[in-house]
C-alpha cells in the first residue's frame, strides 16, 4: 500500500507541475470556448508577405516550398552562422540584403531556412545609406536606347525579381516587438525543454498546381494578369457636336502604381505618387480659370496603373487608341504635340530652392517650345525659389518612365519628363516599403505643381500669358492628399476621398492588384481599385461644366452627351456633369480575355515591345497567416513518453499485485 500511496502522490505531483507551467504562460483564467484556448495558445502575426508572381519565363517571389504550413524555431540572423536544424530567421533592415544575397550563395545554409522575418523601423531612412530592391536600371528592356546597363538606381539590389522557396514577412511594428521578445526568451531558454516557433502558411496555388510560368497557370486558372484601370480626362471636356477642327493635344501623364518586395506594403511616396499628387494638383489649379474653351490646345491628362510591371498601362492606353475602343473614344492621340510626364518631385529641395530636371528628348522644335515654357513658369515663380534645370547630356535618354513607351511607339515624338534628380535617383527607397510620407516634401510638390500647372497653361495658350499669374496650387490640398494616399491615419477613410468614394481599405497600398473580371471601358466598380475609383471621379470633377440635369436619379439620368454621374458611392445619390473622363483597362497587350477565361496571344511581330513582354501573372492563394506559439523540445516528448509507458506498466503490476493482495486478505476473512 506505501507503493500505491507515493505513485498516487507521484501523479498528483506530475499534474501541479502541469498546471504551474500553463499557468506560467500567463493564461491561468478559465476557458469558456474552444476560440479563447486557441487564442491562449497562438499568437497571430500582422504582417505584409512577399507573394509569388510569375511571367513568361519563369517566376519570382516567395511561397512554402510545399503544399503544407511550415513551422520552425526563430533565431535571429545573427545567432544563425551556424543552423543545426530548420529555423525561421529574424533579421533587420540592415542585414535584408545580406541575408538574401548570402541564400544565393550559400545553399547548405539556405537549405535550413524555413522562413525570413523582417523587423519594421519607424527611424530607419535616417540610419541607411539606402535599400532598393528594384535593379540599377528598372525595366531596362524597355529602354529606347542601347545604354542598358547606365545605373540610374546605384542603390538597386534587384533581389525583387528573384524567386525564392520559403516565405518571408515583413512585420508591423507591433509584431516586431513580439517576435524580439520571443526570440529573446529563446535565447534565454535554449537549455530548456520548450520553444517559440513560427508557423507561416504562405501556399501559391501555383506551387500546389506545378505551374510555373504566366502561360501554364492562366490555363490552369492558378493566377491571374497584374492590372488594373487607368484614367484620362480631358481640359476641357471635349465637344464631339463642334464642327471645328480637331485640336493639337498637350498630353499631361503620370502614374498611379508602385512596387515593393512586399506586396501589400507598396506606397511608393516619392516614386510616383509625388508625382500624381502634382498632377492632381494643377489640375486643381487649372480649372479654376476661366475662357479655358478659348486655349489653343486640348489639354489631356492620363494616370496610368501597371507602369512598374512591363508598363502595361501605357501599352495598353496606346493599343486601345490603335483600336479606336471606347475607352479612349473621343481622343485623337495622333494630335499629340507634347508629352509631359510628372515624374518623382517629392525630394527636389535642396538648400531652400525647389530643383527639378528637365529630361527632354524628340523633335526640336517642339522640346524648344516645352523647355521655353518651363522657363517662363520658373521666371514667373521666383519668389517661391523654384528652379528648373536641363538634364545632363551625358545621359543615354530620359530615364525609367512611361514616355519611354510613347517613344517606341514613335520615336520622334516630343517629351519631357520632370524629375526631382539629374542623372540618378536622389530617391534611395526605390520601389521599397521604406519610399514612404517620411521620404517626401509637401513643400517640393507644391512647387512641382505650381510649375507643371503654368507650363501647361502656356503651351495650350501657345506662350500667351495672360491668366499664368493667376494659377495658384492649394497647398492644403496637397497636404491633405499626401495623409490620404500615403498614411494610414486619415488614410483612404480622409474626407476627400470619402468626399467621391466609399473606400473598401484604409490604409493605401499602391501596388497594381490583378485583373478582375473582363476588361471594361465602364467596369463594375468592386473590380476597380479604391485609388483608381478616387482619380476618376477627382479628375472628373475638376475638368467638369455644370450639366443642366438637376436631377438626383443619377446615373440613371445622366443620358446627355457628355454626362457622367459623380459621388454616387459616397452619397448613394450622385451629381450629373458634363466631363470627358474615361477608364481603360489596364493589362498586358499580349493577353487576351475570352470566355471567361485568360489566354497569352503569340508575339506581334509589328509591336516591337512585344518581344520584351513578361506577362507579369500574381498566383492565387487561398489564405496568408502568420503565427507564433510554444512547443516541447522532441526529445523531451520522447522522455514524457517513455516516462508514461514506465508509469503505465508500474501502474499495471501494482494493480495486479494489489487485487492478488485483496483476494488474500477476503479469504482470510
Amino acid at each position: 500500500m506505501a507503493d500505491l500511496i507515493s505513485l498516487l502522490l507521484f501523479v498528483l505531483c506530475c499534474f501541479a507541475c502541469f498546471r504551474l507551467s500553463f499557468s506560467d504562460s500567463g493564461q491561468a483564467n478559465s476557458f469558456e470556448s474552444v476560440p479563447d484556448l486557441e487564442n491562449s495558445m497562438y499568437i497571430h502575426i500582422d504582417g505584409y508577405p512577399c507573394v509569388r508572381l510569375l511571367n513568361l519565363s519563369g517566376e519570382i517571389g516567395c511561397s512554402n516550398p510545399g503544399r503544407e504550413k511550415v513551422v520552425a524555431p526563430i533565431v535571429r540572423y545573427k545567432s544563425a552562422d551556424e543552423l543545426l536544424e530548420s529555423a525561421a530567421i529574424l533579421v533587420s533592415i540592415y542585414e535584408f540584403e545580406i541575408l538574401l544575397s548570402r541564400l544565393s550563395k550559400d545553399s547548405d545554409f539556405a537549405g535550413k531556412v524555413a522562413g525570413v522575418l523582417v523587423e519594421s523601423r519607424t527611424e530607419v531612412s535616417d540610419g541607411l545609406k539606402g535599400f532598393s530592391p528594384d535593379g540599377k536600371f528598372p525595366q531596362a528592356e524597355f529602354a529606347p536606347y542601347n545604354s542598358k546597363n547606365f545605373e540610374w538606381n546605384p542603390t538597386g539590389s534587384g533581389i525583387m525579381w528573384m524567386a525564392y522557396n520559403f516565405p518571408v514577412f515583413l512585420l508591423s511594428e507591433t509584431s516586431t516587438s513580439i517576435l524580439q521578445e520571443v526570440v529573446m526568451k529563446n535565447e534565454k531558454t535554449k537549455k530548456f525543454n520548450t520553444e517559440n516557433v513560427a508557423e507561416f502558411d504562405v501556399v501559391m496555388q501555383t506551387t500546389k498546381s506545378g505551374t510555373h510560368d504566366s502561360d501554364s497557370c492562366l490555363k490552369e486558372e492558378t493566377c491571374l494578369p497584374l492590372g488594373g484601370y487607368s484614367v484620362w480626362s480631358a481640359l476641357p471636356p471635349i465637344n464631339i457636336l463642334s464642327s471645328q477642327k480637331s485640336k493639337p493635344v498637350i498630353l499631361a501623364i503620370t502614374s498611379m502604381d508602385s512596387a515593393s518586395f512586399f506586396r501589400d506594403k507598396s506606397l511608393g511616396a516619392d516614386s510616383p505618387i509625388s508625382g500624381l499628387i502634382t498632377l492632381l494638383a494643377a489640375v486643381d489649379a487649372l480649372s479654376h480659370l476661366d475662357g479655358l474653351d478659348e486655349l489653343n490646345k486640348q489639354l489631356v491628362f492620363v494616370v496610368l496603373t501597371g507602369e512598374s510591371w512591363g508598363y502595361l498601362g501605357s501599352r495598353r492606353f496606346l493599343l486601345e487608341a490603335d483600336e479606336h475602343s471606347d475607352s479612349v473614344r473621343d481622343l485623337n492621340l495622333a494630335m499629340t504635340e507634347t508629352v509631359m510626364e510628372i515624374g518623382s518631385v517629392g525630394k527636389g529641395l535642396s538648400n531652400g530652392i525647389k530643383t527639378f530636371y528637365s529630361h527632354t528628348t524628340g523633335a526640336t522644335w517642339a522640346m524648344n517650345e516645352t523647355w521655353h515654357a518651363l522657363q517662363r513658369a520658373q521666371d514667373s515663380l521666383k519668389t517661391e525659389s523654384i528652379k528648373i534645370s536641363m538634364a545632363s547630356k551625358s545621359n543615354p535618354g530620359v530615364p525609367p518612365s512611361s514616355l519611354m513607351t510613347f517613344l517606341r511607339k514613335k520615336s520622334h515624338i516630343s517629351g519631357v519628363v520632370l524629375e526631382d534628380f539629374d542623372t540618378s535617383f536622389t530617391n534611395k527607397f526605390y520601389h521599397s516599403h521604406l519610399d514612404d510620407l517620411s521620404n517626401v516634401n509637401s513643400s517640393a510638390i507644391v512647387a512641382a505643381a505650381s510649375l507643371v500647372a503654368r507650363t501647361l497653361y502656356l503651351l495650350a495658350s501657345d506662350q500667351n500669358a495672360s491668366a499664368i499669374n493667376a494659377i495658384n496650387v492649394n497647398a492644403s490640398l496637397v497636404k491633405e492628399l499626401l495623409g490620404c494616399l500615403l498614411n494610414c491615419d486619415p488614410g483612404l477613410s480622409c474626407k476627400l476621398v470619402k468626399h467621391y468614394i466609399s473606400p473598401s481599405e484604409t490604409c493605401p497600398s499602391h501596388y497594381v492588384g490583378v485583373v478582375l473580371g473582363e476588361p471594361s471601358a465602364l467596369p463594375y466598380p468592386a473590380y476597380v481599385s479604391d485609388v483608381s475609383r478616387f482619380v476618376w471621379n477627382f479628375l472628373a470633377d475638376k475638368t467638369s461644366i455644370s450639366s443642366r440635369n438637376t436631377s438626383s436619379a443619377c446615373p440613371k439620368d445622366c443620358k446627355g452627351v457628355g454626362e457622367l454621374c459623380i459621388r454616387e458611392e459616397a452619397d448613394g445619390k450622385g451629381v450629373c456633369i458634363i466631363s470627358t473622363t474615361r477608364y481603360v483597362p489596364a493589362y498586358s497587350t499580349r493577353l487576351k480575355y475570352e470566355s471567361g477565361s485568360w489566354t497569352v496571344l503569340p508575339y506581334n511581330s509589328s509591336d516591337d515591345m512585344s518581344a520584351v513582354d513578361p506577362v507579369w501573372t500574381e498566383s492565387n492563394w487561398d489564405t496568408i497567416s502568420l503565427r507564433v506559439y510554444k512547443v516541447q523540445n522532441a526529445a523531451y516528448d520522447g522522455l514524457i513518453l517513455l516516462l508514461g509507458i514506465v508509469v503505465t506498466v508500474l501502474t499495471y503490476l501494482l494493480i495486479l499485485i494489489t487485487s492478488t493482495f485483496i483476494r488474500k486478505a477476503l479469504k482470510r476473512d
